[in-house]
């Protein structure tokens, strides 16, 4: 019944912020952004023309074909998901700091480590409705294009594909949502969202890329080169880098002062 109760809470206070649509429409944008660039490559003439430098994305090697277009789209979900998630999460745990509300919620007779999991959850479905909803858009997008190469199989394996890095993503955030209820407020899980995303990029082309959570999905959708399938190391990496986040989440919860 408590869980319950605080998971509606914070449902409902989801529901009345406007930042959900602010994510939505941030990430619809790289639909519109990939489509573009398939436009460019279908057409460099008139590309050219209006000065988008067709002749230029030709030789960046795409191809407007549906598995380029989709495999664009896993790496946009990927890559932009592990940004947007630590932001997502971010204001999740960190709104209750910068709104002073904060004080309200740990004087609560209710278990702190409910807070951690209805937040998270909260965190998940809003992510996976952003990932739908944007893979969505991509499918009517290409339909519009007319893109060639499209079968009802590779069009399953490419959206699987982007789920897969979308939920690896995910796994990432406890470590965000720590640092957010450690830091009282939104700019040190962003400052370590960007920095992990550096390191990242740079392990990702070391042999321990598959060893560092967050060059995991880079090396997944091809970020740092042709992408990768991930060893079975790699997933107990991501379930162990999830356990530590929610249970450094929930200490911290635990221990808290409430100094507001």
């Amino acid at each position: 019944m408590m869980f319950g109760q605080v998971l509606a809470t914070e449902f409902l206070k989801l529901r009345r912020s406007n930042v959900t649509w602010a994510t939505l429409g941030g990430l619809s944008m790289g639909p519109l952004g990939l489509a573009l660039f398939m436009w460019i490559v279908r057409e460099p003439g008139r590309a050219t023309q209006l000065g988008l430098l067709g002749t230029k994305a030709n030789l960046s090697g795409l191809e407007a074909t549906w598995p380029s277009f989709l495999s664009m789209m896993t790496l946009l979900v990927g890559i932009g998901g592990m940004i947007l998630l630590s932001f997502i999460v971010a204001y999740v745990f960190g709104r209750e700091y910068t709104e002073v509300t904060a004080k309200n919620m740990l004087a609560l007779p209710v278990g702190r480590h409910w807070f951690v999991v209805t937040k998270l959850i909260v965190a998940l479905a809003w992510w996976l409705v952003l990932v739908v909803a944007v893979l969505a858009e991509a499918f009517v997008i290409g339909f519009a294009l007319g893109l060639p190469g499209f079968s009802s199989s590779m069009a399953l394996a490419s959206a699987g594909n982007a789920l897969l890095a979308a939920g690896i993503s995910y796994l990432l955030v406890p470590v965000v949502a720590w640092i957010t209820v450690a830091g009282r407020g939104y700019m040190p899980p962003l400052g370590f969202a960007i920095a992990m995303m550096a390191l990242g990029n740079v392990f990702g082309k070391t042999g321990w890329a598959g060893w560092f959570p967050w060059s995991i999905v880079p090396s997944m959708v091809g970020m740092v080169g042709k992408p990768q399938t991930l060893p079975a190391g790699s997933y107990v990496v991501l379930a162990l880098t999830f356990v530590a986040g929610v249970a450094a989440t929930i200490a911290q919860l635990r221990h808290a002062d409430n100094s507001q």
